[in-house]
C-alpha cells in the first residue's frame, strides 16, 4: 500500500504496508521497562464476589483492570501539562498525527559523571536537515536491554537544554527519545529542557510534545521518515503512545 505525500513543494513515496513500530508496550512483568521508582504495571481480572473476569477461570470473557503510570511504564507522549500548574491534556492539544521526522543516533558525551546529548552533537547529526516537524533520538549503544530495563537510580542520558534554540530553528515541535526523560533523573526539580522546550511559563507552546521511552531497532537506518504519532484517548498530561515510522522512498 503505497502513497505519494506532498509536503512543502516536495513529493515523497511512502509504503504504508511497512510500518516501523518504535513503541514499548505496557507489560505487567517484573522485567518490563520502567522508571521513576514505581513497581511494574498491574493487569488483573476484575473480581466481583465469586465472579472473576477471566476465561481461564471459567467465565465467558476476559475483563481486566490495568494500573500503570504513563510516565513510568512504556512509551508515552506528554504535553506542557506535565510541568504546568494548569491541568493541560495532551489529548486536547495533539490534533495532528503525521509529521516529517529525522531519526538520528547519538552516543552521549560523559560530562561530570552524566551522559549528555550536547548541542554540538545535535548540530553534527542534523546538519543535512533543514526543516523537520519531529526529531527521533536513538542513544548509543543501542542494546535490546532497553526493552527490559528498570531505569530507576541509573542516571540515564539526557539532553542539554542549550540545544533548544537550535531545535526551534529546525522547526522541531515533536521530540522523541529512547530514555525515560529529556532531563536528568535527579535535577532538584529544575526540568530545564522541559521548560525551555515548552517555553514555560512565559510563552507556552501547547501543541509541542515530548515522547519518551521509544525503542528503535539498530537495523533501522538514520534518515528522514514519515512519523505517525498516535496516543491513547486519555485526558491527562501524558498518555501511552504508539509512534510509527515509515521510510521515505
Amino acid at each position: 500500500m503505497k502513497a505519494t505525500i506532498h509536503i512543502q513543494n516536495n513529493s515523497f513515496t511512502v509504503d504504508f504496508s511497512k510500518p516501523i513500530d518504535i513503541s514499548i508496550p505496557v507489560r505487567n512483568t517484573e522485567d518490563a521497562t520502567r522508571a521513576w521508582y514505581v513497581p511494574a504495571a498491574s493487569i488483573e481480572p476484575v473480581t466481583m464476589g465469586d465472579w472473576v473476569g477471566s476465561v481461564e477461570a471459567g467465565n465467558s470473557v476476559n475483563f481486566k483492570n490495568i494500573f500503570f503510570n504513563p510516565h513510568a511504564h512504556g512509551t508515552h507522549t506528554e504535553c506542557v501539562g506535565h510541568i504546568s500548574r494548569e491541568n493541560v491534556s495532551v489529548n486536547q492539544h495533539l490534533k495532528q498525527f503525521m509529521f516529517m521526522a529525522a531519526l538520528i543516533s547519538i552516543e552521549p558525551e560523559h560530562v561530570n559523571g552524566d551522559a549528555v546529548i550536547t548541542l554540538a552533537q545535535l548540530q553534527n547529526s542534523l546538519h543535512n536537515f533543514s526543516q523537520i516537524d519531529a526529531l527521533v533520538i536513538r542513544t548509543l549503544p543501542n542494546f535490546e536491554t532497553k526493552l527490559f530495563q528498570n531505569y530507576s537510580n541509573t542516571n540515564p542520558a539526557f539532553i542539554d537544554s542549550e540545544s533548544i534554540a537550535y531545535l526551534n530553528q529546525l522547526g522541531v515541535r515533536h521530540l522523541l527519545i529512547d530514555t525515560p526523560s529529556v532531563d536528568k533523573e535527579k535535577d532538584n526539580g529544575e526540568l530545564l529542557f522541559h521548560k525551555a522546550f515548552w517555553e514555560y511559563p512565559n510563552n507556552i507552546q501547547y501543541d509541542k510534545t515530548i515522547t519518551e521511552f521509544v525503542f528503535i531497532e539498530s537495523k533501522v537506518p538514520d534518515g528522514l521518515y514519515l512519523l505517525n504519532l498516535q496516543i491513547g484517548a486519555i485526558e491527562n498530561d501524558a498518555a501511552p503512545s504508539k509512534p510509527i515510522l515509515y521510510a521515505i522512498e
